[in-house]
């Protein structure tokens, strides 16, 4: 077969992948089925043990993407958490994050050496150390797709723990990857490492939040959808520059997104409704990938093992931890039992199982599909159920009569809105907007003022360099002032 034919064959059937996929979501929605259980189903259906007979038994390509792919959920993540949520439990949550994933690799690491033999002690510990990670995409996506939201806190508290764990799950993944190929070292370097990443990678994140959200105030583009790109290439920048310095780039990307999130500029909506999108899709594909490359006839051999760490980790691991690093936080019984319950695992840590796959490490395929079967286990579990439990422990918030939305025009090729930029000596400067001959129908619903917008009155004073939007239900009128209100805008 050419490369042509290759490529052809690869799009052809890449696209019938992610079609099934989504006409899935309407399962979930029906059903309640998970859709990442849907998504990674649709690639075991299509690997080498389904009926596609797709080959992939290489984690290299499958590590790469998904680490792009946790580039776009987190910083898409962070973008959507408000900081009034965040500042009230951040202490807990990032308690949470750290020790909360320390106490559970160490819980699972040691039962998992104990009943099995397979495993010596640092191979048990390198799996709890991948499963530790509570998982930002399948968190994210359970909250969003239900539109649900629950009393005291508790959202905030499992999105931020899941958004900030990976860190902590990485670093031990790696250090016992590390121990693993050279018994000679000890931890204590290691130790050294996470806090230098930890620390480069919180002011990495914080500074380049600021900066992506200074440049989107001050940058003037010719091409409306070149903001999005600028965005991502900035948000990938924050991953590539805090990793390269030695700081944790999942951590500075997250940090990244939750500033840009809380800071005002132009354009924002688009923009976090065009990441929405292309996060949906990195889902997706990642999900897709993971079911690749598992191969469902090796899941015989350990289905007795993960279902012992399993219920090991959801019913014993996880409550220890959450009662060890929470313990000095005020909560009631019924809050500590969500927040337990609320613990999915899900893409993140099969992604990190991928990580003794490339290292070598010798037990590494039997890692992986344990971890892929705990994580399915915890996601049909905990995650089809999780609401049915908030609503059971009188924690589920009411939904609202009235939401915020943004409006998409299904005709976008009409010009109902306006853009007028005016110079710094304009005809109209100094002026009211209720001094301008304003047609009926027409309206200049925003103003954007030094990077801010605002919302105009009538005795709005118009100011050099302000950026006016119109909208009319009348597209000739529009036009038509618009033309006007250019001219008024021009230097006198």
């Amino acid at each position: 077969m050419d490369g042509t034919m290759t490529v052809t064959l690869f799009l052809l059937i890449g696209s019938i992948l992610l079609f099934i996929s989504v006409l899935l979501s309407k399962i979930s929605a029906r059903f309640g089925i998970p859709l990442l259980l849907l998504f990674m189903g649709v690639g075991m259906l299509a690997g080498s043990d389904g009926i596609g007979k797709i080959y992939l038994d290489n984690p290299v390509p499958v590590q790469f993407i998904g680490v792009v792919a946790l580039n776009f959920i987190l910083f898409s993540g962070g973008m959507e958490t408000r900081k009034r949520d965040i500042v009230p439990v951040v202490k807990e949550g990032l308690t949470l994050a750290t020790l909360g994933a320390l106490f559970t690799a160490i819980l699972v690491g040691v039962f998992t050496a104990w009943i099995s033999d397979r495993f010596t002690l640092l191979e048990g510990l390198l799996l709890g150390a991948i499963i530790s990670s509570t998982d930002a995409a399948a968190t994210f996506m359970l909250f969003r797709t239900k539109s649900s939201n629950v009393k005291h806190n508790l959202r905030p508290v499992l999105e931020l723990e899941s958004g900030s764990n990976d860190p902590m799950a990485y670093f031990l993944t790696i250090s016992f990857i590390y121990l693993i190929q050279h018994p000679e070292e000890n931890i204590t370097a290691m130790l050294t490492i996470f806090f230098k990443g930890m620390a480069i990678g919180g002011v990495i994140g914080f500074l380049m939040g600021k900066l992506i959200a200074l440049v989107m105030q001050r940058a003037k583009l010719s091409v409306e959808g070149l903001y999005s790109v600028l965005v991502i290439s900035l948000a990938l920048f924050t991953y590539g520059i805090a990793e390269q310095i030695g700081g944790n780039g999942i951590l500075a990307v997250y940090l990244a997104g939750i500033v840009v999130g809380n800071s005002n500029f132009s354009r924002k909506q688009s923009i976090t409704k065009f990441y929405n999108a292309i996060t949906w899709l990195m889902q997706v594909v990642m999900f897709l990938l993971l079911g690749l490359l598992v191969f469902p006839s090796q899941i015989p051999s350990i289905m007795g093992v993960g279902l012992l760490i399993s219920f090991f980790l959801i019913f014993v691991a996880r409550p220890i931890a959450i009662y060890l690093s929470t313990f000095w936080v005020k909560r009631t019984f019924r809050d500590r039992l969500f927040i337990i319950w609320g613990g999915l695992r899900g893409a993140s840590p099969i992604i990190f199982a991928t990580y003794p796959m490339v290292a070598g490490i010798e037990h590494a395929s039997d890692i992986f599909h344990i971890v892929f079967f705990v994580s399915c286990i915890s996601v049909l579990l905990q995650g089809s159920t999780l609401i049915w439990v908030a609503s059971k422990l009188r924690l589920l918030v009411p939904e609202k009569v009235v939401k915020n939305v943004m409006i998409d025009l299904t005709n976008g090729n009409m010009p109902i809105a306006q853009e007028v930029v005016l110079e710094p000596n304009a005809h109209v400067v100094g002026h009211s907007l209720k001094d301008l001959d304003i047609p009926q129908n027409a309206l200049i619903m925003l103003i954007e003022r030094d990077g801010k917008a605002f919302i105009p009155s009538g005795s709005t004073v118009l100011k050099g360099k302000d950026v006016l939007y119109l909208i009319s239900d009348d597209v000739e009128k529009t036009e038509s002032f618009a033309v006007y209100l250019t001219e008024l805008a021009k230097n006198g």
